[in-house]
């Protein structure tokens, strides 16, 4: 999903983004040499954790940022950074948390690490061990280093303090999206539709659009008037942006995705495509899919055959148009910079249709 305007505009700003983590990624890098072998692959190995990412915070913090008439790219590009620092750290404990040892079509770090092991002649029941550790340790590196390059930003104190609360911001209301995903995926409770789609725009929606557009704008020095919309506009992208990965996790193509089609059939992930269809008459024959200890390819057709024939693909396709229609009406509604509100057009549009 490639969320630039224009050719030209995107391969600037992902040059810029490119440059900067490469040199946060060497700074640290003449740190870690000085403690052992392994911290150093764990280094190298979060560094290839955020490379073949979509770039779509980082570009959503720079595009608004340059509309409202930004000028200093440097304090812009460390913005964007620490958005997909943020966001390659919620990755790694994501993949903790739902146990997949694949990410974009190759193996995760948790993946990486426990092979290695293996190879190496570790027992089996150690080597998920030590990648799940490696994982959770690099997420929280990166995690605390993304606040920290916001932290030592030469700008306005007002506007740091701003953008630290904003990150702060950004980890809280994730963390609770994340625990209630959890909380309903294990039973701990059974939520109704409206409790997943809060727990979508926690989890998503947030941290993937509503922070970083505002990050932007705040950067630019943007009207409390500019910021509302963006905040409205991206809760709106976020949810339908969420309900596309849902569906691409069960009708998805994994070439195109990189993504397992069990994992989410498997992990008896409670999306609104399975909401929808645990309240129809195919409730028991999808149990009977989800019941499997193992998700074989067999399987994955029933569920969608399921899914197709009780309505519930229709109903969260609907769903993501409303929520495209809203953000774009938005738009139309809030005097934004032209530039900005046809980019925008864009994201939306792309947002609810991608394949990846």
């Amino acid at each position: 999903m490639t969320l630039a305007p224009a050719a030209e505009e995107q391969v600037a700003w992902e040059a810029s983004i490119d440059d900067e983590l490469t040199t946060f990624f060497d700074r640290h890098q003449q740190r870690v040499n000085l403690h052992g072998l392994a911290y150093s692959r764990l280094w190298d190995a979060a560094r290839r954790s955020t490379l073949h990412g979509k770039r779509i915070r980082p570009a959503l913090v720079l595009n608004t940022y340059r509309a409202f008439g930004g000028t200093r790219e440097s304090d812009a590009a460390a913005v964007a950074v620490s958005f997909e620092l943020l966001h390659t750290a919620f990755l790694l404990h994501d993949d903790v948390i739902d146990g997949d040892t694949v990410r974009r079509g190759r193996d995760n770090l948790i993946g990486e690490f426990a092979a290695d092991a293996q190879s190496g002649g570790m027992r089996d029941t150690r080597v998920m061990e030590w990648g799940r550790a490696s994982a959770i340790l690099a997420g929280d590196l990166l995690l605390h280093s993304a606040g920290a390059r916001v932290a030592r930003l030469d700008i306005a104190p007002a506007c740091r303090n701003a953008l630290i609360d904003l990150l702060e911001d950004s980890l809280f209301v994730t963390a609770a999206g994340e625990l209630y995903d959890v909380a309903y995926a294990t039973n701990v409770h059974t939520p109704v539709l409206s409790e997943v789609l809060t727990m979508t725009e926690w989890k998503t929606a947030h941290y993937s659009f509503q922070a970083p557009l505002r990050a932007g704008a705040l950067l630019a020095d943007a009207p409390q008037t500019a910021l509302d919309a963006l905040d409205e506009y991206g809760r709106c992208v976020g949810i339908a942006f969420q309900l596309r990965d849902d569906l691409l996790g069960v009708f998805g193509d994994e070439d195109e995705t990189g993504k397992s089609l069990r994992s989410d059939l498997g992990g008896t992930k409670m999306t609104a495509l399975l909401i929808h269809a645990m309240h129809t008459g195919e409730a028991d024959e999808l149990r009977s899919i989800l019941g499997r200890p193992t998700i074989g390819d067999s399987e994955v057709k029933r569920a969608r055959a399921v899914f197709e024939r009780c309505g519930a693909r229709s109903f969260v396709e609907r769903m993501i148009a409303e929520q495209i229609t809203r953000a774009q009406a938005v738009l139309g509604r809030h005097p934004l910079p032209g530039s900005l509100t046809d980019y925008l057009m864009v994201v939306a549009d792309r947002a609810g249709r991608r394949v990846s």
